[in-house]
C-alpha cells in the first residue's frame, strides 16, 4: 500500500489494489461512486464500519524497513490503520449476525472528505471505528473542528514613500488580529480547549499598476464553538477592502465512552496485558464528518504515533501494527 502513491484525488491505483487484495480474503470488494475501496464480510443486523482513508499528503519518504520499523509516506497516516482494518476483518472472517464493512476513503486529507461524505448516505452502522493512529493501547474519542479561509485584496500600486497604508500591511494586520483574538480566547485554557489559527499560504503581487495580497489559513475549533462562530468573528476582524471565502467547515466532535464499542476495546487491550487509555486530538478526521450524521458508538483506532503524521521520517513499528490487528480482531468478536 505504501509503495503505491495516493495523493488526495489520486487514489484510484490504490483502490484497485485493495479491491484485488480483499477479494481472495473473502470480502465482497468493489470501488464505489466516490472512488472508495469497500470490502464487506458477512451479513446481519449489526453493521460494523471500519472507516480508514487511502490518501496521503505530498512528500516522498523512501519505503524501507529498518530495525522493525516500516518507513514511507502514509505508513502512520493512515495506511497502517487501514491495513490493520483489512487484516483484522480477514482474520475473524464472516461472523454470525454481523456485517463488517471496511472502507478506504478518498480525500480525507483535504477539506472535502469526499469519501466519508459519500458513505454517510450509503451505510448505517451500529458501530464505527475510524482508522487513525492512536497507538495500540489507546482509543481516540474527540477531535477539534476546523474551518479554512482565504483573504484576497487589491489596490492601485503606490510608491513606497507614499504616506498611504499598503494593502499588504492591511493584510498582515488582519492576520495579526486573528492571532490576537485567539490568544485572548486561549488565556488559561488547556491545549484541547484552545483556538488554533494557522497561516498556510501568503502571496503578494505587484505588476506596477496594481498590488495584491492573498492569504490562506485554517482555524482549529474547540468544543463549545462552531465553524459559524469562527466565521462571524473573522468577518468582524476583516479590514474594509478585500474578500473573504470560507470552506471545509467541520464542527468539533466528542464521542461517548460508555458504550459497548469502547468497552470492547478496553477489554481487548487489557487481554493483551496493556493499560488502555483515551486520547483527544487537536486535528480533525473523518470522525468529524460521520460522527454527527451516524450518531452511533464511534472511536478512532490504529497503530502508530500521530506525532509522525506528515513527517519526513514517517514510520510505523511493525510489532505495534501486528498487535493492533490482534486487538481489533478481538473487538470484532466481542461486539
Amino acid at each position: 500500500m505504501i509503495e503505491i502513491p495516493s495523493l488526495s484525488g489520486e487514489e484510484a491505483a490504490l483502490a484497485a489494489f485493495l479491491v484485488e487484495t480483499m477479494q481472495p480474503l473473502g470480502f465482497h470488494a468493489f470501488v464505489d461512486e466516490a472512488g472508495n475501496a469497500v470490502g464487506i464480510l458477512g451479513e446481519g443486523p449489526n453493521e460494523i464500519v471500519l472507516l480508514g482513508h487511502m490518501d496521503t499528503v505530498p512528500g516522498v519518504v523512501p519505503v524501507r524497513i529498518e530495525k522493525g520499523k516500516l518507513y514511507g509516506r502514509g505508513s502512520v497516516d493512515a495506511k497502517g490503520p487501514l491495513a490493520t482494518f483489512i487484516a483484522a476483518a480477514a482474520r475473524v472472517g464472516a461472523l454470525p449476525g454481523k456485517r463488517i464493512v471496511v472502507v478506504g476513503a478518498t480525500e480525507e486529507e483535504t477539506a472535502n472528505s469526499k469519501g466519508a461524505r459519500h458513505v454517510i448516505r450509503t451505510l448505517s452502522p451500529t458501530y464505527c471505528v475510524i482508522g487513525e493512529p492512536s497507538g495500540t493501547r489507546a482509543v481516540t474519542l474527540a477531535y477539534k473542528g476546523r474551518i479554512v479561509l482565504a483573504y484576497e485584496a487589491w489596490a492601485d500600486a503606490a510608491h513606497s514613500a507614499s504616506p498611504a497604508g499598503s494593502i499588504l500591511e492591511e493584510g498582515v494586520e488582519f492576520w495579526n488580529r486573528i492571532r490576537r483574538w485567539a490568544e485572548d480566547f486561549n488565556a488559561g485554557k488547556k491545549m484541547f480547549d484552545r483556538l488554533d489559527p494557522a497561516l498556510r499560504h501568503v502571496r503578494s503581487e505587484n505588476d506596477g499598476l496594481e498590488e495584491s495580497i492573498h492569504l490562506r489559513a485554517s482555524v482549529r475549533i474547540p468544543l463549545g464553538l462552531t465553524p459559524d462562530d469562527v466565521r462571524q468573528q473573522v468577518e468582524g476582524l476583516k479590514p474594509g477592502p478585500g474578500q473573504l471565502r470560507f470552506w471545509g467547515a467541520d464542527p468539533p466532535y466528542r464521542a461517548e465512552k460508555n458504550n459497548p464499542l469502547v468497552r470492547a476495546f478496553l477489554r481487548a487491550i487489557r487481554e493483551r496485558g496493556l493499560n488502555p487509555s483515551f486520547k483527544v486530538k487537536t486535528g480533525t478526521s473523518d470522525m468529524n464528518v460521520v460522527g454527527p450524521a451516524w450518531n452511533c458508538p464511534i472511536v478512532a483506532y490504529g497503530p502508530g504515533d500521530s506525532a509522525l503524521d506528515h513527517a519526513p521520517n514517517e514510520h510505523l513499528d511493525l510489532a505495534e501494527y501486528h498487535q493492533a490487528i490482534t486487538i481489533l480482531a478481538r473487538v470484532l468478536t466481542i461486539l
